[in-house]
């Protein structure tokens, strides 16, 4: 051929290995790259968009919300709801006491009379309204209590249940007596901590 031709320029490839000599070593694996880019220096961090994955996008708050957020969040607003859901449960727990109560209706200057419906309706509604009142204050001054103690410690753990309760029954039991606050601050501490432990 001419001499102007270029001859073909051939890779050069490893001789095979002879039968029954030790075979060429494999090429090393590139796990270093990979792992810089997922692990390493090289990781880039990936923002979770909740549109992006699917999601409903949150707006961005409004002032107003904010205000009626910070207004459920303060700790009146949960001594108010605290004495609505005590009232209404002592109620209940009131009504329930009586129903099952045999002296309900009751009149100690004849005590062979029978007692009508109506009596035993009014007694049953007057020991509901004493029990739901009685509610309604320890569940407001524990709720108040412990979110003071909260916002204080500014921590959410048992602890704030032991100490409100501690507070609270012994702010009812003061009333009698020392003895009988002491006794109530632990007893109170102690069904807290109980209460607690279960929900938690």
């Amino acid at each position: 051929r001419g001499a102007g031709c270029a001859r073909p320029v051939m890779a050069a490839v490893p001789p095979p290995s002879a039968p029954g000599g030790p075979e060429p070593p494999p090429p090393p694996l590139q796990y270093s790259l990979l792992l810089q880019h997922l692990v390493g220096e090289q990781r880039r961090p990936r923002a979770w968009d909740s549109a992006a994955l699917g999601g409903i996008p949150s707006p961005p708050k409004s002032e107003e919300q904010k205000m009626v957020e910070r207004a459920m969040e303060s700790c009146a607003f949960k001594a108010a709801l605290a004495c609505v859901g005590g009232f209404v449960l002592g109620g209940a727990f009131g009504v329930f006491t009586a129903g099952i109560d045999t002296n309900v209706g009751f009149d100690p200057k004849d005590p062979y009379r029978t007692p009508t419906a109506k009596e035993v309706l009014k007694d049953m509604g007057q020991r509901g309204i004493s029990y739901a009142k009685n509610f309604a204050i320890v569940g407001a001054m524990f709720s108040c209590t412990e979110c003071v103690v909260e916002s204080y410690r500014g921590k959410s753990d048992w602890k704030n249940s032991v100490i409100s309760g501690c507070i609270t029954g012994g702010a009812i039991g003061f009333r009698a007596g020392l003895k009988a606050g002491v006794i109530g601050c632990g007893g109170f501490a102690a069904f807290s901590a109980a209460i607690d432990y279960y929900l938690r």
